[in-house]
């Protein structure tokens, strides 16, 4: 389920060229983690919170031209993170989403002939595995929040190991949050961590009263009144918390 050798020399020409923010931790790390792949079938990296790992590390596989004779598939644990991870890694790269970058989840399947790169659920992948028992259609996985352990997940990190041997041309990369880490390079026959710290800014803790039992008030018109207060303080982005899908929604 590979490219016939004109396609990978056709894909080899028309690769992107990624271009990676300075001002991301995990651009100063990029030369270690090429090097920790190109020396080893399998690598784990430990990024915390603001690193930059989820949109660089395909585009680092890329660089070295990984996801030429298959693609590089790039795992994430929920369908509104897949969607967003190909939408900007699709806009670093310069190019349309379902181009040099899709995403495939649930009912959506946005990868086309040029893709390179694929973000999905790990359940996309697992189901795959139906299909494709080698996943001969990729050169590079990447398991993104593995240390979030869903049976998806778990399954998944259990089926690729026994693979492995089966496919040495295939490179893996599991990232993890700093706790686990060590238990992946471990289940992986001491598979070399690289760690990317990450980048946090300063935060301001402010209240606001707020009574649920008025009537004449709901929590959106609590989060419309803090916004507009903040709204006055300056340009800037809102991140709303909620409890439930329903009030998301």
């Amino acid at each position: 389920m590979g490219f016939s050798p004109q396609e990978v020399q056709r894909r080899r020409e028309l690769a992107p060229l990624p271009e990676f923010p300075p001002e991301l931790p995990i651009s100063a790390k990029r030369d270690e983690i090429a090097a920790a792949i190109a020396g080893h079938q399998v690598i784990i990296v430990c990024g915390e919170t603001g690193s930059g790992k989820t949109t660089q590390l395909p585009k680092i596989c890329l660089a070295i031209g990984r996801g030429i004779a298959g693609l590089i598939g790039h795992t994430q644990p929920r369908r509104i993170a897949a969607r967003a991870t190909a939408s900007r890694v699709a806009q670093e790269l310069k190019t349309e989403l379902g181009g040099a970058v899709g995403y495939k989840i649930r009912f959506t399947d946005k990868v086309g002939q040029r893709s390179y790169i694929k973000v999905m659920t790990d359940g996309i992948l697992l189901a795959e595995t139906q299909g494709d028992r080698e996943l001969r259609a990729y050169d590079t996985l990447i398991i993104d929040e593995a240390h979030e352990r869903s049976l998806n997940i778990d399954f998944l990190l259990g089926y690729v190991k026994q693979l492995l041997p089966r496919r040495p041309e295939l490179t893996l990369i599991v990232t993890s949050a700093t706790i686990d880490a060590e238990r992946f390079s471990k289940h992986f026959d001491g598979a070399p961590v690289v760690e990317v710290p990450g980048r946090l800014y300063p935060v301001d803790v402010r209240y606001r009263p707020f009574d649920p039992d008025d009537d004449d008030r709901d929590i959106n018109d609590a989060i419309g009144e803090a916004i507009e207060d903040l709204a006055r303080l300056g340009q800037g982005d809102v991140l709303a918390f909620l409890p439930g899908e329903g009030e998301i929604r």
